[in-house]
């Protein structure tokens, strides 16, 4: 595959995208990604708006919004051509080129949102992630965490506290949970310790309603067809929600960062600042904002009202998923706790 940092051009972006889901376990992914190279001679506006497109295509996920579109076609019912290639019944690519023009010329318009935004996965199999940073944390500093997650989309991953969790045989969570994450896991397992979640909210821009089916269904959407465990990750999330309902204000990310940052904090806590494949996303602005408002806070943080920043996020030269985590007092420089696959299949951990 092409290095990232030599991409330049939303053709390389498609090809590089259509690449890594062939190599990640989705090859009928790949190649409806593929096809969108035959969309760049602009016989329709997607077409047209993705040659066009003013930004860094691969950062900004452009293939995979498209994508997303193009799924929600077949999931709704709307278009069930495409489900002969997600079934791996069409595997020529010329055949699938053919198919995606076609589609995307009867559904133009409804294609057409689907490029204002970036993917809202919210894999709940980065969680696996949290948590060993998490008892990573907890062996160090006590086991009672605030928790804040930033681009938390639906909430997924602000439920987390009630998944089940087997990281290497170190177990979290209630063992009967509807949500089992058990991902290959790669080194040493991290402590056995407990944690306690003593609150969680969560912050998006434009945040899902997982009660709302048209709402879930594109959340579905972003997910690769072939990865059925991730589709019953996305049914198992639903069904948490139905129960108690996460709790994600629709802000701006440095507004909502500074505001937590600033409310009172519990008595004997680590209050955590988390996200997983966000920061990318974020403005420079705003990242320059949160990480002064996180310095801040950790000036005033102490042993009984610690601060934590965990992050899984991608490293834009090596396109590793690196696992990180700031505290303080007496940790602001971080440490690399591990590697994980992007959508939690597997998790190597250097944390001990």
């Amino acid at each position: 595959m092409q290095p990232i940092m030599e991409i330049g051009s939303v053709a390389q972006a498609i090809a590089w995208q259509a690449d890594h889901a062939a190599n990640n376990g989705a090859p009928c992914t790949g190649r409806i990604v593929r096809a969108q190279l035959g969309l760049l001679d602009g016989a329709t506006e997607v077409g047209r708006r993705l040659a066009a497109w003013p930004g860094r295509a691969l950062e900004d996920a452009l293939p995979l919004r498209l994508a997303g579109g193009h799924h929600f076609l077949v999931l709704n019912g709307t278009e069930p051509r495409l489900g002969a290639v997600y079934r791996g019944e069409v595997t020529d690519q010329a055949e699938v080129d053919a198919l995606v023009l076609a589609i995307t010329r009867d559904h133009d318009a409804a294609l057409l949102p689907w490029l204002d935004g970036p993917p809202q996965t919210n894999e709940a199999g980065r969680s696996a992630s949290i948590m060993a940073a998490l008892l990573w944390l907890s062996e160090r500093f006590g086991p009672r965490f605030e928790m804040n997650e930033l681009g938390a989309s639906a909430g997924v991953n602000t439920m987390m506290d009630r998944f089940h969790f087997d990281l290497g045989g170190t177990t979290a969570g209630p063992a009967d949970s509807p949500m089992q994450i058990r991902p290959e896991w790669k080194g040493p397992p991290p402590p056995q310790v407990p944690v306690q979640i003593v609150a969680t909210e969560g912050c998006d821009k434009a945040p899902v309603d997982l009660s709302d089916p048209d709402q879930a269904l594109r959340l579905k959407a972003y997910v690769w067809a072939e990865v059925t465990e991730r589709i019953g990750r996305i049914d198992a999330a639903i069904a948490l929600a139905a129960r108690q309902p996460p709790r994600v204000t629709k802000m701006d990310a440095a507004d909502w960062v500074e505001r937590r940052l600033a409310a009172p904090q519990p008595d004997d806590t680590t209050r955590v600042l988390y996200h997983s494949i966000v920061w990318q996303y974020l403005p420079p602005e705003t990242r320059a904002r949160i990480e002064a408002a996180m310095a801040r806070a950790g000036a005033r943080a102490d042993a009984r009202r610690r601060l934590a920043w965990i992050t899984l996020e991608t490293n834009r030269q090596t396109f590793r998923h690196e696992l990180r985590v700031r505290h303080w007092p007496g940790g602001e420089e971080g440490e690399l706790l591990g590697t994980a696959h992007a959508h939690g299949a597997w998790v190597e951990w250097f944390g001990g």
